[in-house]
Parts: C-alpha cells; structure tokens; sequence
C-alpha cells in the first residue's frame, strides 16, 4: 500500500470553499500528513473546486490537465466542492489520471475515501445530492488567528435560473444553535475577534428547523452574548429573507457589523423573473431604505450578473441606474456564463459576448467612481479598525479592516495584531484607506 506523507491543497471559489478546505486541512494533520506549500513537494493534492462562474471551472481543468502531463500526476489526485458534485465520476472520462471525487456534501468521508483508493488503486467517487453528516468544525485548522469562517447553514432552496448550487450543494440544512455557540465560544478562546457566518443564504437559517424557534436574528442574539466576542459579519443574503428584525439586530447588537450583502442581480423585473429572483425592484428598494432608515450607517454590498439572456439594452440601463443611485460600498459584478443543469442553460445565449463584456466595462467604470466618492468621504474621519496583520506588500504598515469591510493600512507596531484600534483616515491608495493610529485605545 502507498504511503501519504505530505499533502497540498488548492483552493477555487467563495468563503465556503475556504472553510471546507480548512475542514480537510485538520482532517489530513490528524491523519498525521504534513501540509505543503508548494504542490511539487506533496504526495496527495487536493483542488476544492467552485462551479459558478465558467472561469472558474476553466482555470481547475486547464490546472488538472497541465498536472496530467508532468511527474506530479504519479501523485493521488483529488477533486473536491462544487465542480466535484456538479460532475461527479465524469471527472475521470476527462481527467484520467485524478484518482477520487468528493462532493461538498462527503468531506467527512475524506480519510476513508483516501483509505479505499490506497487499498484498491482504484478511482473512487463520493457525491451525495444532500448534507446529511454534521462536520466536526472544530478540527478545522484556520491559517488567520484573528478571524474566522463558521458554517451555519449549508444548501439553498430558491433556485435562482442561473445558478448551480442549489443542485452542487443541495437543499438547506441549518446546523444547531448550540453547535454554533459553542464553536463560536472556542474560538473566541483561542484568541479570535471576528467571525464571519457563512451559508448560501444566511436569513433561511431555521426555517427548516421550527422546532428550534432560533431564526437568524435569534442567532445573532445569542452570539452577541459571547464575552470576547468583538466582531459578527455574515454572507451571503437573500433579499427576500431580509427580514425588519435581522434590521433591528445589526443596529441594536454592539457585535454586529453595519455591513450587508444586498445582492440585487438586475435592475428589470422582468429579468428578475427570468432569473428566479422572487422580487421585484420596488420591494428590493423599499427593503433598502428600510435597512437604511434603522441602520443609517449600515453599508451594502451587492451582486449583479449582466448579459443575461433576453437582456435588453433598456433593462441594462435600469441595472446601471440602480447601480448609480444606491451607491454600494461593495459590488462583484459578473457577465452571465451559461452553467450546465441550470435552467438558464436551456434558453438561447443571445446576448453577444462583446455587448456583455462592454456592460460590465460601464458597471464597472461606474463602482469605480462610487468607490472614489465614499473614500473621498472617510477622508479626516476615525474609523474602528481590527487589525488582522503586518501588510506583506509593505511591512512597514499593519493591515486591517473597518466594521464596513474597508481595507485600512497604518503604521504601528506587531502587539496591536488582534486587537482594535482608533485609526485617523488621512488619504488612500486605490481601494485602501490610510491613516494614522490614534494613541486611545478602544
């Protein structure tokens, strides 16, 4: 039987990926496998793969093939997350020289997985269309010591046309309230500050556990208590489960950050019928200024697909208008990419590549002029900042971010890793704010 000694992992996609790979990172060390930097070093490689955009997926095949051609591919090869489950054993027609498949759903079964390819040498492949088995989260092993991934709710029932995760990940499932407080407090031990709640969508968190009565503002309540406790973010939001009370806790709880992820995909109605949306513009509008009338300080963040099928060139001036008056602090915008097993996949891609790509060149011009009128606005101000490392561009300054996901930089010393701080915003470069750390600690 072979032996594993040391082992790479690789990681494409959203914080959930990240999460799961720390899940498997613990896994392998207590299996006794030591983690390598460089690919070249290791004896088991591991891709955890994201399937929603078309990019993303080119980028891990085109790496997997590159690997099939050179000495690594003597190496046991897996493929793990969504590209695994979405699939599943067509993998090994295309990819001949990987050696296990493992779905977002099966990364329990990882060491057994390893165990069986070792004893058989042959292919195997574990896919399961639903979480079922709870993770031992806590055995993760997180490389940041100051802040962290939690998992609450996996899976995601609305079913949006363009998108796969409902079909990579399954339906939802909500992790208890004591598990969750519980890894909370751990960590919170262990030293960290700030966690980030994750889920394909956080506001369906107990829904499908009434039994529980713990629905995600209750959650947030209850992690709020936790003494130590400095900082709670969550993503990602559907705006149809925003709900006024998840908008009382953000203003109301000190642990909570002003900061929501909002996405608002396309600014026709129509097109977000097309798309499974469940809303129009005007209930995602009076939601906002719901939002900012309890929160006023409250940022958001948004998502938007542009080029979507039957896009018209009136339906995207209504997305850029949107874009133009709510005034993100936090936009990922995306051309539509056609993904196998979505319904969208069945209707004519007819928006031409070149009209897609110049959509997204004005949206993308346009968040650049928002994000130079916001920094504009913070310039002289004092912002609460929870400093995370020393800058690996330049060391000469720590690096942290505000409660609204700003990205801070300013001078001091390594002790204040960790720790919040009062910082006075003098100027920027690009995206970053700079400033000046304020002798007061908070």
């Amino acid at each position: 039987m072979r032996e594993l000694k040391k082992f790479y992992i690789r990681t494409y996609g959203c914080q959930m990926n990240e999460l799961d790979s720390e899940i498997m990172i613990g896994q392998l060390l207590n299996r006794g496998l030591i983690r390598c930097e460089e690919e070249t070093d290791a004896d088991l490689l591991i891709f955890n793969t994201c399937s929603v955009r078309d990019l993303a997926e080119r980028k891990v095949m085109g790496k997997l093939g590159k690997i099939g051609q050179t000495k690594q591919k003597q190496a046991l090869i897996g493929v793990t997350g969504c590209m695994a489950n979405a699939k599943k054993e067509a993998l090994f027609q295309k990819l001949p020289h990987i050696d296990f498949v493992l779905g977002t759903n099966n990364i329990h079964e990882l060491n057994h997985v390893l165990d069986t390819v070792l004893a058989t040498g042959k292919q195997t492949s574990r896919t399961d269309e639903h979480f079922e088995h709870e993770l031992d989260y806590l055995s993760a092993k997180r490389d940041d010591k100051v802040k962290a991934y939690i998992s609450i709710i996996r899976g995601c029932d609305k079913f949006c046309t363009y998108c796969v995760v409902p079909y990579t990940r399954g339906s939802e499932v909500s992790r208890h309230p004591k598990s969750i407080v519980e890894e909370c407090k751990q960590l919170v031990q262990q030293g960290y500050k700030e966690i980030t709640l994750l889920g394909q969508n956080v506001n369906s968190y107990g829904k499908d556990e009434p039994t529980w009565n713990c629905l995600f503002h209750d959650l947030l309540y209850h992690l709020d208590k936790i003494e130590g406790l400095e900082r709670v973010r969550f993503m990602t939001s559907h705006p149809v489960d925003i709900t006024r009370d998840l908008m009382i806790a953000i203003r109301d709880l000190k642990s909570m950050c002003e900061f929501v992820h909002f996405p608002l995909q396309a600014g026709s109605d129509r097109i977000l019928k097309k798309m499974h949306r469940i809303y129009t513009i005007e209930q995602y509008l009076e939601k906002v200024h719901l939002l900012r009338e309890i929160v006023p300080n409250v940022s958001l963040g948004t998502d938007i697909i542009v080029g979507f099928p039957t896009e018209t060139d009136a339906e995207f001036q209504a997305t850029y208008d949107l874009l133009q008056q709510i005034e993100y602090s936090v936009a990922f915008l995306f051309a539509y990419s056609p993904r196998k097993g979505t319904p969208a996949m069945r209707w004519q891609d007819d928006v031409p590549e070149e009209v897609k790509q110049e959509r997204l060149q004005q949206l993308l011009q346009l968040q650049d002029k928002i994000y130079a009128k916001q920094r504009q606005s913070l310039l002289g101000q004092t912002m609460e900042v929870l400093v995370e490392k020393r800058s690996s561009k330049d060391d000469r300054f720590l690096k942290g971010r505000t409660r609204c996901w700003k990205n801070v930089l300013f001078a001091g010393s390594d002790e204040l890793v960790g720790t919040l701080q009062n910082v006075d915003i003098h100027s920027y470069n690009h995206q970053t704010l700079l400033g000046n750390l304020k002798n007061d600690l908070l």
